[in-house]
């Protein structure tokens, strides 16, 4: 997907600016800045916040969220935080969309949005639980409004949750409900009743608040009815969304900047799996037969795909072939229809063509894990030593270097030469590294570059292109993998945080190195079988700038060293681990709630201390955790087992990072184990792929208490009922898109057909032009050879999926809506 970089600024909103535009970034807010996302259905939810932009008033990111919502989702918020270290970060301003704002642009807002001021009182979420009838009476009709309980209302108290209440108006009468202490469930079950004066226009106004002992009382919302219609209705009871306070005049207020965004909400209805089948058997089969005929479906969908959305499709083609085993001939199909139409051997894979999308949508997707384990040390390590760093000389600056010895500042060629070791030593790790890696990385990836260097060469079979092989193979690898993540390692989870300038001209100055030297060498062990693996060295054939060449004498040392591996490479375990190298080192455990191993007990807030840090990690049967990364004891949850995997709300453990997985043990008993997690961001990745994994199980939980179990009652809605089903409900199906996340064989499927049905009419004119095409007279002696029926089967398919999907709109209870919202910041 190609992703906007965006960028905030405290200057005016018209002031002329340059966006910069590239393949893989996604960013947020600013002086200590920062951007948190949150969507909104009823709940006010945090989905990820950008790194921190230190001491600027016009931050860069370049950040990408992917978010599955419910079909109840109706605005997003984008906040713009400062970032203080003792006191409560301030907030800066928010730009909110709408849900009708975003169906305005189909292909996507984008563009620079004003930041708004926070008004307390238009901050509301949450829902409210009332039963509203007319009874009749001796003189006249009553109206009465019970109230019920509430959910998720807004935490206004420093120890994370309200004191709420509620207060009734109508016809110039108000009552009030009890204030329920320490709750953002609150059950109240209070009745009202008002005269009803026929004909009267007054509408009926239920607010809630948040009682404060001696400042005044915060808003959390109110909602507003029609008593004409509860006459006529007589009676109306249900969930009601809590709406913000408008009526109040907005004052102005000063330019707080603008924040540039790129955001797109695509709305899909998934069917069952049987309605695909037709389409991905059609598309296996195609993949199958190879490059037989001009009238193979893939190179159509190839020669139809428009430059903006190719990237797109090449994610989901991938990863839909990935789940039927077909990654590999996907991707070889592709490298030979792209080696068909290459002339120039210096042009090979140097387009946005398909196959170079796919190959790196597949590397992310397969080589992810690979990519932490080579790349993360040398990475640490530089974001660790922040050494200055400079091999141009018109750049060099002494004075950041600071002296050598006691009186006497350093040279610059004593910088240059400083910088080159420095990097000599950065390359030589990296270049260890990469040959050591023969176990971790994947066999499918290895396969994949057997095939490329095959392909390849049996194209360009010459002696004076003997080294092309190689360098297709490390265009890739190098290029287009290992060097952006060398640039950029927070957005390949290396990192946390972005670099500082200086670290970032280290890992500049190093990506170029390495970019330069790719055609000297290539592990070889990515395309050898055999037990033995070794490095080649290729003569120097770049035309960099000529201070890059600092970094050729370290490489030449490490040419023809040998190294001893396995021959074959294991698949690795299909497993799912947070941001960072191996399975997540933040998250801890603890056991409670229901009934389970350790209860818990007393009355104050848990603290962080009572967890205990764990190595946990998520494969396709069960999520298992221990004391070290290498222990052979762990404990397993099976995943079939899980009911629910949810947040907790801030004030039980003093931590708005702690979440909690609710399942059955192996006798059928309800246990709870809570984990902490390092940032929302981490919190929300790990909901999201327990929610994933389990989606299908049987006996999901339709409520469960953000809360503890503690003393005698829950502390989110103080009930004293230890089995009690729940104050708020679950949001298993709000989960978020990552790399590593499971593949979602119907949903990947269902965007092959979208992207199908917008090209559909290409596709007919084309049919047709086949059809017309001169006969020879030749009888078709195999599915292959029959030119029209691959693409006739197609575009039959197409008109199945669009009858069954008009057959679910009319109602029928068999599809399952699920809607992806992008958000690229």
């Amino acid at each position: 997907m190609e992703t906007g970089l965006i960028d905030a600024a405290c200057a005016p909103p018209g002031a002329e600016r340059t966006v910069r535009r590239n393949d893989w970034w996604w960013t947020v807010v600013s002086g200590a800045r920062r951007i948190i996302t949150e969507q909104s259905s009823c709940s006010r939810e945090w989905r990820g916040r950008t790194a921190t932009v230190w001491k600027t008033l016009c931050p860069f990111w370049g950040e990408e969220y992917q978010v599955h919502l419910p079909p109840t989702f109706h605005s997003v918020a984008f906040y713009v935080m400062d970032e203080d270290a003792l006191s409560r970060d301030d907030v800066i301003g928010k730009v909110c969309l709408t849900r009708d704002t975003l169906a305005t642009h189909p292909k996507g807002f984008s563009g620079w949005a004003r930041l708004m001021e926070v008004d307390p009182d238009e901050e509301v979420q949450g829902e409210i639980h009332l039963r509203l009838e007319v009874v009749p009476g001796t003189r006249a009709c009553r109206l009465r409004c019970s109230v019920l309980e509430a959910r998720d209302l807004a935490p206004k108290d420093r120890n994370g949750a309200s004191d709420p209440f509620v207060r009734v108006r109508y016809n110039g009468r108000m009552q009030e409900t009890s204030i329920v202490k320490k709750s953002c469930y609150p059950r109240w079950n209070e009745t009202f009743e008002f005269e009803l004066e026929e004909g009267a226009a007054e509408a009926l106004c239920v607010e809630a608040w948040d009682w404060d002992l001696v400042s005044r009382n915060d808003f959390l919302g109110k909602v507003v009815f029609n008593v004409q219609r509860l006459w006529a209705a007589q009676q109306e009871e249900g969930w009601f969304r809590l709406q913000p306070d408008q009526s109040k005049r907005r004052r102005e207020e000063g330019n707080l900047g603008s924040l540039q965004l790129e955001v797109r909400l695509r709305d899909e209805t998934v069917l069952p799996s049987g309605c695909y089948q037709p389409l991905v058997q059609l598309l296996c089969r195609e993949v199958k037969l190879g490059t037989q005929g001009p009238g193979q479906l893939i190179p159509l969908i190839e020669e139809t795909t428009s430059t903006e959305c190719r990237q797109d499709v090449a994610t989901t083609l991938l990863k839909l072939f990935l789940g039927q085993g077909l990654a590999k001939d996907f991707l070889d199909l592709l490298f030979q229809l792209e080696l068909g139409r290459t002339n120039e051997a210096n042009t090979l894979f140097r387009s946005n063509s398909l196959a170079s999308k796919s190959m790196e949508s597949f590397l992310k997707v397969a080589g992810m894990r690979y990519l932490h384990g080579v790349l993360g040390p040398i990475i640490d390590k530089v974001f660790e030593e922040k050494k200055y760093v400079e091999l141009d000389p018109s750049k060099v600056e002494v004075k950041d270097v600071g002296c050598s010895g006691l009186h006497r500042p350093q040279t610059e060629a004593e910088v240059l030469e400083q910088s080159a070791q420095t990097l000599r030593s950065h390359l030589g790790a990296l270049l260890s590294a990469l040959t050591r890696s023969v176990r971790a990385c994947p066999a499918v990836v290895r396969a994949t570059f057997r095939q490329l260097f095959r392909r390849v060469r049996e194209r360009f079979p010459s002696a004076q292109d003997e080294n092309l092989p190689f360098i297709a193979v490390t265009s890739f690898l190098c290029l287009r993998f290992i060097s952006p993540a060398i640039m950029a390692p927070k957005l390949f989870h290396l990192r946390e945080r972005h670099a500082d300038a200086r670290t970032s001209r280290t890992l500049l100055l190093l990506a170029k190195v390495r970019d330069c030297g790719r055609r000297r060498e290539m592990p070889r062990w990515v395309l050898n079988k055999g037990p033995y693996l070794d490095c080649v060295v290729f003569p120097t054939g770049s035309r960099k700038a000529s201070w890059l060449a600092t970094g050729g004498p370290e490489r030449g040392q490490h040419g023809h060293a040998g190294f001893q591996g396995q021959g074959g490479v294991d698949g690795t375990t299909a497993t799912h681990s947070a941001p960072g190298r191996g399975p997540a080192k933040g998250l801890h455990h603890q056991t409670g709630g229901h009934p389970g191993e350790r209860g818990i007990k007393g009355k104050g807030p848990l603290m962080s201390s009572s967890f205990k840090k764990l190595y946990f990690s998520l494969t396709t049967e069960a999520l298992s955790f221990a004391k070290t990364p290498s222990s052979k004891k762990s404990t397993l949850i099976k995943l079939a087992n899980i009911r629910a995997a949810e947040k907790v709300e801030e004030k039980s453990f003093s931590s708005s990072h702690v979440m909690q997985v609710i399942y059955t043990d192996d006798v059928g008993r309800p246990q709870t184990a809570y984990l902490q997690c390092k940032c929302v961001n981490e919190l929300n990745q790990w909901l999201s792929a327990l929610r994933k994994v389990s989606i299908n199980n049987t006996g999901l939980l339709r409520s469960y208490h953000p809360g503890v179990f503690r003393g005698d009652k829950w502390s989110c809605c103080h009930q004293r009922d230890k089995t009690d089903l729940g104050c708020d409900k679950t949001r298993s199906r709000v989960t978020l898109q990552e790399w590593n996340d499971p593949l979602d064989h119907d949903l990947e499927a269902q965007l092959i057909y979208r992207h199908l049905l917008g090209v559909e009419a290409t596709l007919r004119e084309k049919h047709q032009q086949l059809r017309a095409g001169p006969k020879t007279g030749a009888v078709p002696t195999g599915p292959g050879e029959a030119l029209g029926d691959p693409l006739a089967q197609l575009l039959q398919v197409l008109q199945d999926l669009r009858e069954a999907h008009r057959a679910s709109l009319a109602g029928s209870p068999r599809s399952e809506p699920s809607r992806l919202l992008e958000l690229q910041t």
